[in-house]
């Protein structure tokens, strides 16, 4: 069979090409990248972990793009992985495929570069912020610092182009919005003296009355509560942060989970952190966007802002939302690392 250089592929800023004149193939530049990791390998373990997904998903993109093209691209036992003779002969062409579209990328991020994009941001967001963009976009910050759940309406109505924010799975689809894992905190509690582990069923759990200002942190917190046994102390002076917080954890003399909202009030000499435990609480942030998104600059910088985001997670301790959107991602990318 007879392949011309030419594979159908979708990408944002890529042709499309063609393997047969009458049969078209829908095949992501993702699955190509794919092949070209484990060709340059010949490991899937290896090629998984260079590519920062689980092993068994990879080698489903493989079989994927084998039966796309109705050809085998590797001979593998559970020892060996070898190229095929149409695997040799596609790999090179599959290399200039792929410097094609990361030259085209390269021409419109650079068009993109002088475009404007609005960001919103909760109490986080990563220090070498404008570094990752620099040449990318131009990132402004919004100064108006607002609770999750507004900023992700706030992107869903346009009056922002992406969000730092928590945000639960559902919360995506209902306002046809698209998260990126942009990075993550684990939770400590806050008590009196005492700095050592404390387990997550002998915490408290602030809940604040104020849904408009609070909703996405006391969605956790409740959650958190039901899973591990920990105790719920409904409160209504915004206490979850700041010196009121401070106080409860005095008036209340047991250790209190923390928010990952920031705060710039100093630290109290009579208070400590401790680490929770059994499970380890941790809260995900994400990068939000428009699922309609199309603007070359936008989409440039959601990637350029979560490309290369690790995150510790390990779910045999950690603990997360049941809808949080990331923890087929984290659950994943922890098997991965294991094997």
């Amino acid at each position: 069979m007879i392949v011309e250089p030419s594979v159908l592929f979708h990408d944002r800023f890529a042709p499309s090409w063609e393997v047969r004149p009458t049969t078209l193939w829908p095949v992501e530049l993702r699955q190509l990248r794919y092949f070209v990791a484990v060709a340059e390998e010949l490991n899937f373990g290896r090629a998984a972990t260079r590519l920062r997904i689980a092993g068994p998903s990879l080698s489903q993109q493989i079989k994927s793009l084998e039966r796309d093209l109705g050809v085998r691209l590797f001979e593998r036992d559970r020892r060996t992985v070898t190229l095929t003779a149409f695997g040799e002969t596609l790999l090179p062409q599959t290399r200039a495929l792929l410097e094609q579209a990361d030259a085209l990328r390269r021409t419109a991020r650079g068009f993109a570069a002088n475009e404007p994009v609005r960001l919103g941001y909760v109490s986080w967001r990563p220090a070498d912020l404008a570094e990752r963009v620099s040449g990318v976009a131009q990132l402004l910050v919004d100064a108006w610092v607002m609770p999750s759940h507004t900023q992700a309406g706030r992107v869903a109505d346009g009056s922002v182009d992406l969000a730092i924010t928590w945000v639960r799975a559902t919360d995506l689809a209902e306002q046809e919005l698209a998260g990126r894992l942009l990075g993550a905190d684990r939770l400590y509690a806050v008590a009196i003296g005492d700095e050592a582990a404390v387990r997550a069923r002998d915490t408290v759990v602030l809940v604040d009355a104020d849904t408009a200002a609070w909703a996405s942190w006391n969605i956790y917190a409740v959650e958190f509560a039901r899973a591990t046994g920990a105790s719920v102390e409904r409160i209504d002076d915004h206490g979850i942060t700041g010196p009121a917080f401070f106080d409860h954890v005095r008036r209340l003399r047991r250790p209190v989970l923390s928010s990952p909202k920031r705060d710039a009030t100093p630290w109290p000499r009579d208070l400590t952190r401790r680490p929770v435990v059994d499970p380890i609480p941790v809260w995900t942030w994400a990068l939000v966007s428009r699922q309609s998104e199309a603007r070359p600059a936008v989409l440039a910088a959601v990637d350029a802002l979560t490309r290369d985001v690790v995150v510790e997670f390990d779910p045999e301790t950690c603990w997360l939302p049941a809808d949080d959107p990331f923890r087929e991602q984290l659950a994943a990318s922890a098997a991965s690392s294991a094997g």
